[in-house]
């Protein structure tokens, strides 16, 4: 029997039990449908996250130590260990720019105009730490003055919200209290840091490490009292310094460094870049997408099983008919290929009616949260090409089956 015959036979057959092929095929539409938004969506929010931070990628190595093995962001359980020494030394490290040293400051309270709200800790850092257009309103702080920054969620939790030239007080959880001026007020893109995590919500308070910052240790080098930091951010001459600067600082930190001897035995350093922190949001934005696909892919193998019980029901409706076939020279391959095409034209009208299904889902839940799409053009090739695979893999075994009935018993068959 030829293909073009064996195909027509399929189609008639199809047409023949439309509602059955219809629900048949349903499960196909549904299973790839899913796949293709929830893979759309990932694409989607892969793009838009990496599209953020790529943006914001700056020429940035990020120090801290923290235990072994432990997952998290730049700075996650980090210990004081980088002294003032640390500082001044990586600063002469080839291709550095600058050091910003980092550390918190413990905090019951900030108060201003009569009012008071609980703040556990204010950062302190250096005025470096701020871009030139980090600031909506005013100013980086000075070291050595009772300055602060704030970022506008901290700003907001006042009723009016602060502004430049207002004072503020702070009640450090030592029981002290130091009033402050506000002199900056960062912009709704600023102030988080890659220490604080992608688009910072918190409200934060910044404060210049000299008057605020009082942790110190004894500096194993010169056996000075200095102050002492948990994060480092060391900015680099320009992007191609980076790699250079990144494997000074870690070399200088091994084996010259104070913090090499005041780290715990169980702690380790960490020194990351900005692409390291892209690096790893993708690895985990993959797995997470990767996940979901594959629990959308149980819809999948609900729909061939549906496909595989269709034609097993088909073959013993055809048992007649394939004695007669039989009977007037019909092949075990002509058969097998007559209910095989069948199996295949389900799965592939499946997966083409599941492709625009899918797009419309994706797009619905990319309104609803305000995310614009990408269209993973490969995955509508694999929807098609999984649809045939699927109406293969179901159709198999009853394609055979009937291949493999006896002519006899089949034109005895009622």
């Amino acid at each position: 029997m030829e293909f073009a015959e064996s195909l027509r036979f399929s189609w008639r057959s199809i047409k023949s039990h439309k509602l059955r092929s219809t629900l048949t095929t349903l499960g196909i539409v549904i299973g790839v449908a899913a796949v293709i938004t929830f893979v759309t969506l990932g694409t989607s929010l892969r793009a838009d996250v990496l599209g953020q931070v790529g943006a914001d990628r700056t020429p940035n190595v990020y120090v801290w130590a923290g235990p072994e093995g432990q997952e998290g962001g730049p700075g996650a359980g980090s210990q004081p260990v980088f002294t003032t020494s640390d500082v001044d030394a990586l600063r002469n490290v080839s291709g550095v720019e600058s050091v910003i040293p980092r550390g918190v400051v413990p905090t019951a309270a900030v108060s201003a105009g009569g009012e008071t709200v609980a703040q556990r800790q204010v950062v302190a850092t250096s005025p470096s730490y701020f871009d030139d257009g980090a600031f909506v309103e005013g100013r980086a702080f000075r070291q050595g003055s009772r300055e602060v920054v704030l970022n506008q969620q901290a700003a907001n939790l006042f009723d009016p919200a602060l502004g430049v030239g207002q004072n503020v007080t702070l009640r450090l959880a030592s029981g002290d209290s130091i009033e402050a001026e506000v002199v900056g007020l960062l912009n709704g893109s600023s102030g988080g840091g890659a220490f604080e995590g992608l688009g910072s919500s918190q409200p934060l308070v910044f404060v210049p490490t000299d008057p605020f910052y009082r942790t110190t240790i004894e500096s194993p080098t010169t056996g000075e009292s200095q102050r002492v930091y948990p994060t480092l951010t060391v900015v680099a001459e320009d992007f191609e310094a980076v790699p250079r600067v990144k494997t000074g600082v870690r070399s200088y930190l091994e084996n010259r460094s104070d913090a090499a001897r005041l780290v715990p035995d169980d702690y380790a350093f960490s020194v990351e870049t900005d692409q390291d922190l892209v690096d790893r949001i993708k690895e985990l934005l993959t797995t997470l997408t990767n996940f979901i696909t594959g629990i959308a892919v149980i819809s999948l193998v609900v729909g061939s099983i549906g496909i595989a019980n269709i034609m097993l029901v088909s073959v013993t409706e055809r048992t007649k008919e394939i004695g007669i076939m039989k009977s007037v020279g019909a092949q075990n391959r002509d058969i097998l290929q007559l209910f095989l095409l069948e199996a295949v034209m389900l799965g592939l009208f499946g997966a083409l009616l599941g492709i625009p299904v899918g797009i419309g889902g994706a797009y619905a839940a990319g309104e609803y949260i305000g995310l614009s799409l990408v269209l993973p053009y490969e995955w509508f090739a694999v929807a098609v090409a999984v649809g045939i695979l699927v109406g293969v893999v179901a159709g198999l075994y009853p394609a055979w089956s009937a291949a493999k009935t006896d002519p006899i018993d089949a034109l005895r068959y009622e």
